[in-house]
């Protein structure tokens, strides 16, 4: 009896991994990884899910540009090998993961999203091409001790335009900088256009709010966060 248990659970994990093998994948790499599989799998497609406008920013080379808010995406999709690998990627991750789910609905067999967008991929000093346009030179370091140069609280606020949680953040911050001026300045940096400066201070993920005195870090926060816990921090 025992020996006819031990095999049927033996049976069973070869029929487990049998069966997960022939699934979809389904990865979220982290970005050294994902450079490292792109080589491994040369000439496989990488899709930047970004606008034009951020493409044009920098993007990772051989990338192809589909814009996951166009209306036609998927049409524009629908013609690419699904048996195919293919490497998906957005400035901060929530858009390719939108992306990639969609793909995998249509058929993908094995898709690849980049763990953190490019963000991440610009932090780890992974390369990244232009192709003809010109990077933002965007606010340098001294630039940027310029402003947290006082005695009075100075908030910055590192957002992207495409970055969600950034524009539910916008209004209250917008609220505060004019209910709250007399002691804080409030200070909204696009991380998009200024991307050494964000590579250079350690912001690899958006939003991020930073709350400076005399030029010394007070506080941080990285993702949403309601107006009454940062109110709590300015008062």
């Amino acid at each position: 009896m025992k020996r006819y248990f031990y095999t049927c659970l033996i049976f069973i994990s070869i029929l487990g991994a049998a069966c997960s093998q022939g699934q979809s994948q389904s990865t979220n790499l982290p970005a050294d990884t994902f450079s490292e599989k792109i080589k491994e799998l040369a000439n496989e497609t990488v899709l930047d899910v970004r606008t034009p406008e951020e493409f044009a920013k920098g993007h990772l080379t051989d990338a192809k540009n589909i814009n996951w808010r166009d209306t036609n995406f998927a049409a524009r999709i629908e013609g690419m090998d699904k048996s195919n690998p293919v490497f998906v990627y957005c400035l901060s991750g929530a858009r390719s993961a939108a992306a990639a789910k969609k793909m995998r609905e249509m058929g993908f067999k094995e898709v690849y999203e980049l763990d953190g967008g490019i963000m991440k991929w610009r932090a780890a000093n992974l390369p990244e091409t232009t192709e003809g346009s010109t990077k933002p030179e965007g606010m340098s370091q001294q630039q940027f001790n310029q402003l947290i140069d006082s005695d009075k609280l100075v908030l910055i606020d590192f957002y992207a335009d495409w970055c969600e949680p950034c524009k539910r953040m916008e209004p209250y911050l917008k609220e505060i900088a004019s209910d709250m001026k007399a002691q804080v300045e409030v200070i909204r940096i696009n991380a998009d256009d200024n991307q050494a400066l964000c590579k250079s201070l350690g912001v690899d993920a958006l939003p991020v709010l930073q709350l400076y005195k005399n030029k010394t870090i007070q506080w941080s926060n990285v993702g949403f966060i309601e107006k009454k816990d940062v109110v709590k921090q300015l008062q």
